[in-house]
Protein backbone atom coordinates (compact mmCIF):
# COMPACT_ATOMS: atom_id res chain seq x y z
CA UNK A 1 0.00 0.00 0.00
CA UNK A 2 1.34 3.03 -0.87
CA UNK A 3 0.30 6.41 0.86
CA UNK A 4 2.63 9.55 1.08
CA UNK A 5 0.93 12.20 2.75
CA UNK A 6 -0.52 14.35 4.10
CA UNK A 7 -0.82 13.35 7.63
CA UNK A 8 -4.32 13.28 8.35
CA UNK A 9 -4.69 11.22 4.96
CA UNK A 10 -2.48 8.14 6.18
CA UNK A 11 -4.37 8.42 9.52
CA UNK A 12 -7.61 7.90 7.45
CA UNK A 13 -6.20 4.72 5.58
CA UNK A 14 -5.76 2.71 9.09
CA UNK A 15 -9.84 1.75 9.96
CA UNK A 16 -9.31 0.58 6.28
CA UNK A 17 -6.44 -1.71 7.08
CA UNK A 18 -7.99 -2.63 10.23
CA UNK A 19 -11.13 -3.75 7.88
CA UNK A 20 -9.42 -5.22 5.74
CA UNK A 21 -7.68 -7.06 8.39
CA UNK A 22 -10.84 -8.14 9.92
CA UNK A 23 -12.73 -9.08 7.04
CA UNK A 24 -10.05 -10.38 4.67
CA UNK A 25 -6.88 -11.27 6.78
CA UNK A 26 -4.69 -8.73 5.10
CA UNK A 27 -1.42 -7.47 6.11
CA UNK A 28 0.06 -5.14 4.62
CA UNK A 29 3.52 -3.30 3.58
CA UNK A 30 3.06 0.71 3.94
CA UNK A 31 4.87 2.71 2.06
CA UNK A 32 4.85 6.52 3.14
CA UNK A 33 6.64 9.47 4.00
CA UNK A 34 9.47 8.76 6.95
CA UNK A 35 7.67 11.69 9.25
CA UNK A 36 4.27 9.90 9.17
CA UNK A 37 5.57 6.35 9.89
CA UNK A 38 4.92 6.94 13.87
CA UNK A 39 1.40 6.57 12.92
CA UNK A 40 1.26 2.82 11.77
CA UNK A 41 3.58 1.63 14.69
CA UNK A 42 1.82 -1.12 16.34
CA UNK A 43 -0.79 -1.33 13.71
CA UNK A 44 -2.42 -4.70 13.45
CA UNK A 45 -2.33 -5.00 9.91
CA UNK A 46 0.65 -3.48 9.55
CA UNK A 47 3.06 -5.97 8.56
CA UNK A 48 6.50 -3.51 7.41
CA UNK A 49 6.45 0.32 6.94
CA UNK A 50 8.76 1.10 4.56
CA UNK A 51 9.75 4.75 4.64
CA UNK A 52 10.44 7.10 1.98
CA UNK A 53 12.82 10.10 2.88
CA UNK A 54 12.57 14.04 1.71
CA UNK A 55 15.37 13.07 -0.64
CA UNK A 56 13.70 9.90 -2.51
CA UNK A 57 10.77 12.46 -3.27
CA UNK A 58 13.19 16.03 -4.11
CA UNK A 59 13.56 14.73 -7.86
CA UNK A 60 11.97 12.41 -10.50
CA UNK A 61 15.39 10.70 -11.12
CA UNK A 62 15.86 9.75 -7.04
CA UNK A 63 12.01 9.09 -7.24
CA UNK A 64 12.10 6.51 -10.19
CA UNK A 65 15.23 5.09 -8.47
CA UNK A 66 13.17 4.30 -5.24
CA UNK A 67 10.13 3.15 -7.36
CA UNK A 68 13.11 0.80 -8.95
CA UNK A 69 13.80 -0.30 -5.35
CA UNK A 70 10.50 -0.91 -4.25
CA UNK A 71 9.27 -2.83 -7.30
CA UNK A 72 12.38 -5.24 -6.56
CA UNK A 73 11.84 -5.71 -3.40
CA UNK A 74 8.20 -6.48 -3.06
CA UNK A 75 6.43 -6.76 -6.65
CA UNK A 76 5.43 -10.30 -6.00
CA UNK A 77 2.59 -8.39 -3.89
CA UNK A 78 -0.61 -6.41 -5.18
CA UNK A 79 -0.03 -3.04 -5.01
CA UNK A 80 -2.95 -0.67 -3.74
CA UNK A 81 -2.61 2.94 -4.91
CA UNK A 82 -4.23 5.04 -1.92
CA UNK A 83 -2.86 7.99 -3.00
CA UNK A 84 -3.45 8.63 -6.62
CA UNK A 85 -0.37 11.51 -7.40
CA UNK A 86 1.74 11.57 -10.48
CA UNK A 87 4.07 9.67 -7.89
CA UNK A 88 2.14 6.83 -7.21
CA UNK A 89 0.95 6.14 -10.63
CA UNK A 90 4.96 6.23 -11.75
CA UNK A 91 5.29 3.41 -8.87
CA UNK A 92 3.03 1.79 -10.54
CA UNK A 93 4.07 1.84 -13.99
CA UNK A 94 7.17 0.26 -13.17
CA UNK A 95 5.01 -2.67 -10.55
CA UNK A 96 5.30 -6.34 -12.29
CA UNK A 97 2.18 -7.13 -10.26
CA UNK A 98 -1.23 -6.44 -9.77
CA UNK A 99 -2.17 -2.04 -9.44
CA UNK A 100 -5.51 -1.10 -7.15
CA UNK A 101 -6.58 2.16 -7.38
CA UNK A 102 -9.55 3.66 -5.72
CA UNK A 103 -12.09 6.89 -6.83
CA UNK A 104 -10.55 9.95 -6.03
CA UNK A 105 -13.34 11.60 -7.59
CA UNK A 106 -10.64 14.76 -8.49
CA UNK A 107 -12.58 16.11 -11.19
CA UNK A 108 -15.60 16.17 -9.15
CA UNK A 109 -14.10 17.63 -6.52
CA UNK A 110 -13.22 20.38 -8.82
CA UNK A 111 -16.12 20.83 -10.60
CA UNK A 112 -18.15 21.13 -7.33
CA UNK A 113 -15.58 23.83 -5.98
CA UNK A 114 -16.15 26.12 -8.90
CA UNK A 115 -19.54 25.86 -10.16
CA UNK A 116 -21.45 24.98 -6.34
CA UNK A 117 -23.46 22.36 -8.11
CA UNK A 118 -25.54 20.80 -6.42
CA UNK A 119 -25.37 17.51 -8.20
CA UNK A 120 -21.67 17.13 -7.49
CA UNK A 121 -22.00 18.02 -4.03
CA UNK A 122 -24.45 15.17 -3.53
CA UNK A 123 -22.24 12.59 -5.50
CA UNK A 124 -19.26 13.66 -3.03
CA UNK A 125 -21.69 13.46 -0.34
CA UNK A 126 -22.26 9.90 -0.64
CA UNK A 127 -18.80 8.58 0.48
CA UNK A 128 -15.79 10.27 2.96
CA UNK A 129 -12.65 9.84 1.95
CA UNK A 130 -12.05 6.04 3.78
CA UNK A 131 -15.04 4.99 2.32
CA UNK A 132 -13.66 5.73 -1.30
CA UNK A 133 -10.21 4.11 -0.08
CA UNK A 134 -12.31 1.02 0.79
CA UNK A 135 -13.51 0.49 -2.90
CA UNK A 136 -9.77 -0.13 -4.27
CA UNK A 137 -10.72 -3.74 -3.29
CA UNK A 138 -14.84 -3.25 -2.33
CA UNK A 139 -17.50 -3.21 -4.86
CA UNK A 140 -19.88 -1.97 -2.33
CA UNK A 141 -20.00 1.20 -0.23
CA UNK A 142 -18.48 0.16 3.45
CA UNK A 143 -20.21 2.43 6.31
CA UNK A 144 -18.37 5.13 7.53
CA UNK A 145 -18.46 3.55 10.69
CA UNK A 146 -16.64 0.07 10.13
CA UNK A 147 -13.68 2.30 8.80
CA UNK A 148 -12.92 4.62 11.57
CA UNK A 149 -9.35 5.74 11.74
CA UNK A 150 -7.14 2.78 14.25
CA UNK A 151 -3.84 4.04 16.07
CA UNK A 152 -2.69 1.88 18.44
CA UNK A 153 -0.97 2.92 21.34
CA UNK A 154 1.81 0.72 23.70
CA UNK A 155 1.11 1.18 27.39
CA UNK A 156 4.60 3.07 28.42
CA UNK A 157 3.20 6.11 25.71
CA UNK A 158 -0.19 6.05 27.61
CA UNK A 159 1.47 6.15 31.14
CA UNK A 160 3.90 9.02 29.70
CA UNK A 161 0.69 10.70 28.80
CA UNK A 162 -0.81 10.37 32.00
CA UNK A 163 2.48 11.59 33.69
CA UNK A 164 2.47 14.66 31.98
CA UNK A 165 -0.64 15.51 32.53
CA UNK A 166 -0.98 14.86 35.94
CA UNK A 167 0.50 18.59 37.40
CA UNK A 168 -2.27 20.30 34.70
CA UNK A 169 -5.24 18.38 35.42
CA UNK A 170 -8.19 18.92 38.28
CA UNK A 171 -11.02 16.81 38.49
CA UNK A 172 -12.92 17.82 35.87
CA UNK A 173 -12.76 16.60 32.43
CA UNK A 174 -9.99 17.36 29.65
CA UNK A 175 -10.61 18.76 26.65
CA UNK A 176 -7.73 19.06 24.10
CA UNK A 177 -7.25 22.21 21.68
CA UNK A 178 -5.75 22.11 18.28
CA UNK A 179 -5.95 26.08 17.00
CA UNK A 180 -3.54 25.21 14.15
CA UNK A 181 -3.94 24.26 10.96
CA UNK A 182 -1.90 23.98 7.44
CA UNK A 183 -3.40 27.20 6.12
CA UNK A 184 -3.86 30.17 7.62
CA UNK A 185 -7.54 30.57 6.11
CA UNK A 186 -8.43 27.28 8.15
CA UNK A 187 -7.58 28.37 11.71
CA UNK A 188 -10.68 30.01 13.97
CA UNK A 189 -9.36 33.49 15.40
CA UNK A 190 -6.92 33.72 17.85
CA UNK A 191 -9.50 35.87 20.04
CA UNK A 192 -12.39 33.14 20.15
CA UNK A 193 -9.81 30.56 21.25
CA UNK A 194 -9.08 32.56 24.65
CA UNK A 195 -12.80 33.26 24.52
CA UNK A 196 -13.17 29.49 24.62
CA UNK A 197 -10.54 28.12 27.44
CA UNK A 198 -12.34 30.96 29.86
CA UNK A 199 -15.51 29.42 29.32
CA UNK A 200 -13.92 26.19 29.72
CA UNK A 201 -11.93 27.59 32.93
CA UNK A 202 -15.45 28.79 34.09
CA UNK A 203 -17.14 25.57 33.76
CA UNK A 204 -14.03 23.70 35.52
CA UNK A 205 -13.08 21.61 32.57
CA UNK A 206 -9.41 20.94 32.19
CA UNK A 207 -7.62 21.99 28.81
CA UNK A 208 -4.26 21.68 26.54
CA UNK A 209 -2.91 22.43 23.40
CA UNK A 210 -1.25 20.32 21.21
CA UNK A 211 -0.13 20.65 17.78
CA UNK A 212 2.96 22.62 16.24
CA UNK A 213 3.24 26.01 15.33
CA UNK A 214 5.79 28.90 14.43
CA UNK A 215 4.07 30.63 17.25
CA UNK A 216 2.08 28.95 20.28
CA UNK A 217 -1.01 30.31 21.36
CA UNK A 218 -0.94 30.43 25.14
CA UNK A 219 3.22 30.51 25.35
CA UNK A 220 2.40 31.56 29.58
CA UNK A 221 0.57 29.06 29.84
CA UNK A 222 1.66 25.66 31.23
CA UNK A 223 -1.21 24.00 29.72
CA UNK A 224 0.76 24.88 26.19
CA UNK A 225 2.30 22.15 24.70
CA UNK A 226 2.71 23.21 21.59
CA UNK A 227 6.17 21.82 20.00
CA UNK A 228 6.77 20.07 23.18
CA UNK A 229 4.94 16.20 21.93
CA UNK A 230 5.85 13.76 18.88
CA UNK A 231 3.38 12.45 16.96
CA UNK A 232 3.05 9.28 19.20
CA UNK A 233 3.34 11.57 22.26
CA UNK A 234 0.69 13.80 20.76
CA UNK A 235 -1.81 11.11 20.24
CA UNK A 236 -1.44 9.43 23.84
CA UNK A 237 -2.13 12.87 24.99
CA UNK A 238 -5.85 12.80 22.71
CA UNK A 239 -6.28 9.46 24.32
CA UNK A 240 -6.39 10.74 27.82
CA UNK A 241 -9.17 13.95 26.64
CA UNK A 242 -12.65 13.62 27.11
CA UNK A 243 -13.16 15.73 23.63
CA UNK A 244 -11.16 17.25 20.94
CA UNK A 245 -11.72 20.87 19.79
CA UNK A 246 -9.82 21.25 16.85
CA UNK A 247 -9.84 23.30 13.36
CA UNK A 248 -10.29 20.83 9.73
CA UNK A 249 -6.38 19.25 10.28
CA UNK A 250 -4.36 16.09 10.15
CA UNK A 251 -4.71 15.89 14.37
CA UNK A 252 -8.43 15.64 14.17
CA UNK A 253 -8.18 11.80 12.37
CA UNK A 254 -5.69 11.64 14.74
CA UNK A 255 -7.97 11.68 17.43
CA UNK A 256 -10.49 9.92 16.09
CA UNK A 257 -7.67 7.33 15.70
CA UNK A 258 -7.50 6.99 19.44
CA UNK A 259 -10.93 7.00 20.38
CA UNK A 260 -11.48 10.55 21.74
CA UNK A 261 -14.57 12.24 20.09
CA UNK A 262 -13.92 16.10 18.26
CA UNK A 263 -15.91 19.34 17.93
CA UNK A 264 -14.33 20.20 14.48
CA UNK A 265 -14.47 23.68 12.76
CA UNK A 266 -15.01 24.03 9.38
CA UNK A 267 -14.93 27.14 7.17
CA UNK A 268 -13.26 27.33 3.66
CA UNK A 269 -13.21 23.48 3.26
CA UNK A 270 -16.80 21.64 3.30
CA UNK A 271 -17.92 18.00 3.59
CA UNK A 272 -18.03 16.72 -0.02
CA UNK A 273 -14.33 16.47 0.56
CA UNK A 274 -14.45 13.69 2.49
CA UNK A 275 -12.69 14.73 5.60
CA UNK A 276 -15.58 15.46 8.06
CA UNK A 277 -15.41 13.34 11.06
CA UNK A 278 -17.43 10.35 11.02
CA UNK A 279 -17.29 9.72 14.34
CA UNK A 280 -21.09 8.78 16.59
CA UNK A 281 -20.06 11.60 18.88
CA UNK A 282 -17.89 13.88 16.95
CA UNK A 283 -19.67 17.53 16.00
CA UNK A 284 -19.10 19.59 13.54
CA UNK A 285 -19.53 23.45 13.89
CA UNK A 286 -19.80 25.39 10.28
CA UNK A 287 -22.20 28.46 8.63
CA UNK A 288 -24.41 28.00 5.48
CA UNK A 289 -22.70 30.20 3.35
CA UNK A 290 -23.13 30.82 -0.31
CA UNK A 291 -19.01 31.20 -0.46
CA UNK A 292 -18.42 27.67 1.02
CA UNK A 293 -16.61 25.75 -0.04
CA UNK A 294 -14.12 28.23 -1.48
CA UNK A 295 -11.01 25.88 -2.00
CA UNK A 296 -10.32 21.76 -2.01
CA UNK A 297 -7.58 22.69 0.99
CA UNK A 298 -8.20 26.62 2.23
CA UNK A 299 -5.00 27.52 0.43
CA UNK A 300 -6.66 30.37 -0.84
CA UNK A 301 -7.07 33.96 0.34
CA UNK A 302 -10.45 34.99 1.59
CA UNK A 303 -12.31 38.53 0.42
CA UNK A 304 -14.71 38.28 3.50
CA UNK A 305 -12.91 38.17 6.43
CA UNK A 306 -13.24 34.65 7.12
CA UNK A 307 -16.41 34.96 8.07
CA UNK A 308 -17.47 31.32 7.73
CA UNK A 309 -15.18 30.92 10.90
CA UNK A 310 -14.99 34.08 12.51
CA UNK A 311 -18.83 33.84 12.77
CA UNK A 312 -18.42 30.41 14.93
CA UNK A 313 -18.28 32.09 18.78
CA UNK A 314 -17.14 30.55 21.72
CA UNK A 315 -20.17 30.08 23.26
CA UNK A 316 -21.32 27.74 20.28
CA UNK A 317 -18.30 26.08 20.53
CA UNK A 318 -18.26 26.10 24.51
CA UNK A 319 -22.29 23.99 23.79
CA UNK A 320 -20.75 21.24 21.28
CA UNK A 321 -18.31 20.39 23.82
CA UNK A 322 -20.92 20.43 26.84
CA UNK A 323 -23.07 18.07 24.53
CA UNK A 324 -19.96 15.58 23.91
CA UNK A 325 -19.19 15.44 27.23
CA UNK A 326 -22.59 15.24 28.72
CA UNK A 327 -22.61 11.75 26.00
CA UNK A 328 -19.73 10.15 27.64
Amino acid sequence: MVRLGHMGDVALTTGVLEHWRRTRNMRFVFVTRESFAPILHGHPAVEQVWTVDEQALGSTRAWLRECSILARQFGHLPLLDLHGSLRSRILGMRWPGTVRRYPKLGLQRRIFSRTGARRFQSMLEHTNVPQRYAMALERDHTPADALLPQITLFPEEQEQARSTLTPLRTDGPLVALHPYATHPSKQWPEAHWRSLTELLEQAEIDWIVVGRSKTSLFPESPNDLTNRTNLRTTCALLAEANAMVTNDSGPMHLASGVGTPVVALFGPTAKAWGFYPAGTRDMVLERDMDCRPCSLHGAEACANGLACLSGISAKQAMRAVQTVLDNR
